[in-house]
């Protein structure tokens, strides 16, 4: 009778040596062998009452937070501190005098919420006309520019306010009327480039170029020297004391 030892849950197997009766018994005793497999067995730290489970022996020290501490910034405010007020100029065309359209080229800057600072019919000379335009001086089309933006009078405005240069190009559309979005001034009134009503600043510096507002503090320099005639035509369609600085009423229900 064959006695078989289980040693710490291993698996006892018989080599084919002992599978024939006609060995002795102690024979086949001797071929009896095991795999021994031990148990592990593991214990999670929690369970030990002396060691809390926030014990340091068993976890690793905690590394300082890199997460920067938040700043709650109220984003209309910082927005609205950062915001700068500009300058355009605008002008009412000869087609658009002569087609009764001032009043509705100037109403659609006022409902929109921006300030006018300069205003005055003027009739344009040749010279400063062509000084106006002479980034396309080598433009095939110049010389019937130049004759079309002097056959009748125009209307020059200043106009004052937040992002007013960028908001005005809006407003008017784009050169070509027939490209212009409609519910601009050039896509509801206009048809045709060389007939397209109005005139806008491109950029917030040629804005004060064309207003001539870039060259205020210099004037007021000359004018202490008695000089100013000599820059006063590098404004080009406002002079000094022509732009009025005032404040309207609304002001304070346009912006914060």
């Amino acid at each position: 009778m064959e006695a078989l030892a289980v040693v710490g849950g291993g698996r006892p197997f018989l080599s084919s040596s002992s599978l024939g009766s006609s060995q002795p018994e102690r024979s086949r005793r001797s071929s009896l062998s095991y795999t021994l497999k031990p148990i592990i067995r593991t214990h999670s730290h929690h369970y030990l009452s002396a060691f809390p489970s926030n014990s340091h022996l068993f976890s690793s020290p905690s590394q300082p937070s890199k997460t920067p501490p938040k700043i709650h910034i109220f984003l209309p405010r910082l927005v609205a501190a950062l915001e700068e007020v500009d300058e355009t100029y605008i002008m009412v065309k000869p087609d658009g005098v002569q087609r009764g359209l001032v009043g509705e080229v100037i109403s659609r800057f006022e409902k929109k919420g921006f300030k006018l600072t300069g205003l005055k019919l003027f009739q344009c000379p040749r010279d400063l006309a062509e000084e106006h335009y002479k980034d396309l001086k080598a433009k095939p089309f110049f010389p019937k520019l130049i004759k079309y933006i002097t056959s009748g009078p125009v209307v020059c405005m200043a106009w004052e306010g937040v992002g007013v240069v960028a908001s005005a190009r809006k407003l008017i559309g784009a050169t070509d009327p027939l490209q212009a979005e409609p519910g601009t001034i050039r896509g509801d009134l206009a048809v045709q480039t060389g007939r397209n009503v109005v005139h806008g600043s491109d950029s917030p510096e040629n804005g004060k170029r064309e207003i001539g507002k870039a060259f205020d503090a210099l004037l007021r320099y000359y004018h202490l020297l008695n000089l100013s005639d000599m820059i006063t035509n590098l404004a080009l369609w406002f002079k000094e004391g022509e732009i009025c600085e005032w404040t309207p009423a609304v002001a304070q229900w346009l912006r914060e």
